[in-house]
Formats: C-alpha cells, sequence, structure tokens
C-alpha cells in the first residue's frame, strides 16, 4: 500500500520528466487495460505509460521519459463505469478508486449511487468482490454488498488517506531504515529498529509527534510492502527505459 494513490489525487498533476526536471504534460485521466490494470496516464499531449512513472508526488508525476504514445488499442475508462450484480442489475457506479502506480493494480474502488447510499453516498468495494470488469461494466461478486465499507473506515489503512506531513515521514523514515534492516531481519527486529529511528526523529524536535507516531504505525504495519517495493525499484527502472526505447524506435520507423 506504500505507493497506492486515487485516481481524483493525481487529476491536474505536471507530468514532469525526473532526468530534466522538464514539464511535458498535465495529468488528465487513468485507463485500465482488458485485464483491469491501471496501464497508461492520459495528459493533454498524449499517454504516458505506468511503467514510465518514477514516483507520484504530491505536486507531480515524475517519470523517467518524457517519450509519449498515440492512444493505444483496448483501454478502459474505469472512473464511473456502472457496478452491477451478477444477474445484471444496475447498483451504481465507479466514482474514483486507488491504485498502485508500480503494479497497476486497484486497491480499492470508491463507489456511488443506490449501493453506496447506506454509507452516506460513497462505499468502498474491495478487489475480491470483483467477479470481472468488462468493457460496460463491473461486476461484483454475489454478496459484495454485505463487504461494504464508509470511505473513511474502508480507506483508512491506505498511505494516500494520511496528511501529507504524515506521508513525508514515511518516505524519510523509510529512507533511513533501508540502510539499518537487512531482509533476514525478523518482525521483533524490524520493530525495534522502526522505533529507534521514531525515537531518533522525535528527538530532534523538529516533527509533529502524532504525525511522527502514524508514520511509524504506517512502517510497522506495511513494512513487508515497503521493502516489496524496494527490491522492485532496478528492475523498474530497467523495465521503464526499455519501454521508452521500444516507443522511441516505433516512432523511427
Amino acid at each position: 500500500m506504500i505507493n497506492v494513490v486515487r485516481r481524483s489525487q493525481i487529476l491536474g498533476l505536471m507530468a514532469m520528466d525526473s532526468g530534466t526536471a522538464s514539464r511535458f504534460d498535465t495529468v488528465e485521466e487513468v485507463w485500465i487495460d482488458d485485464k483491469g490494470r491501471v496501464s497508461f496516464i492520459e495528459g493533454s499531449q498524449g499517454y504516458t505509460p505506468l511503467e514510465q512513472v518514477f514516483v507520484i508526488g504530491p505536486d507531480a508525476v515524475l517519470t523517467y521519459s518524457s517519450s509519449l504514445v498515440s492512444q493505444p488499442t483496448n483501454l478502459r475508462r474505469l472512473y464511473q463505469l456502472p457496478v452491477r450484480s451478477p444477474m445484471a442489475e444496475t447498483l451504481g457506479w465507479v466514482e474514483d478508486f486507488l491504485f498502485d502506480w508500480e503494479t497497476g493494480d486497484i486497491a480499492a474502488y470508491i463507489l456511488a449511487g443506490d449501493i453506496a447510499a447506506p454509507f452516506g453516498g460513497r462505499a468502498v468495494l474491495y478487489p475480491e468482490d470483483v467477479e470481472v470488469i468488462e468493457a460496460e461494466a463491473v461486476v461484483v461478486r454475489e454478496g459484495a454488498k454485505e463487504h461494504l465499507q464508509s470511505e473513511s473506515e474502508g480507506l483508512k489503512g491506505f498511505l494516500s488517506e494520511k496528511s501529507q506531513q504524515v506521508k513525508n515521514l514515511v518516505r524519510t523514515m523509510g529512507d533511513r531504515l533501508k540502510s539499518l534492516v537487512s531482509p533476514n531481519d525478523k518482525p521483533e527486529v524490524v520493530r525495534v529498529k522502526i522505533k529507534e529511528v521514531h525515537d531518533e526523529l522525535e528527538a530532534s524536535g523538529k516533527h509533529d509527534k502524532n504525525a511522527l507516531q502514524q508514520a511509524a504505525q504506517f512502517l510497522q504495519d506495511e513494512w513487508e510492502s515497503f521493502q516489496e517495493a524496494a527490491n522492485r525499484a532496478g528492475d523498474r527502472v530497467k523495465n521503464a527505459l526499455n519501454s521508452a526505447w521500444k516507443h522511441l524506435t516505433k516512432k523511427q520507423a
């Protein structure tokens, strides 16, 4: 959950080449492929493959390359896609969604319409309750309604829903911990080291104690996914460069 963001959070952000720090586009939409994963980010100038994304921050989407592609085939718009039961009954629609910008996996759907009425108009649906994402609708599994949660309850474990101060502290602590924690460390050892970094930052007097505690707790809960994301970073750079080269050679052909 370390790299999960909301679709609505990145709309309007600048798209910038991380190598040159130059702006080349503005994010307008997020698209999924026929497997239901986010695969492209659309801007006013073209489409950026998700694999080209270096990091998504509060002010910009940084990419490995400014190379854009023309509209790919077989893309689907998840935003406002109808939500239906297995019996084809329309229940509502997708009002927003959270996705992992490294893998493209959908982490949660925020629904509106009749299905969300008992939750104040917006309800959270998790991927395990989705039967299939078709071109015309998201089809939920039988009994999915029973697993819905309110927006505040269903999303409380996601970093994207924390304050920017907490997000920054998670990254600061995470960067410090990369040099302290080894892949073979047991969970109890990791907990001790997270507390050490927490106490170190707290002693500096530069950080809000509540935000620092939230950041430490998040890392305690999500350390495994944090390590997995760090381990994928090298492969991601290689894949991004290969993808950029492929798109470049296609243009020149």
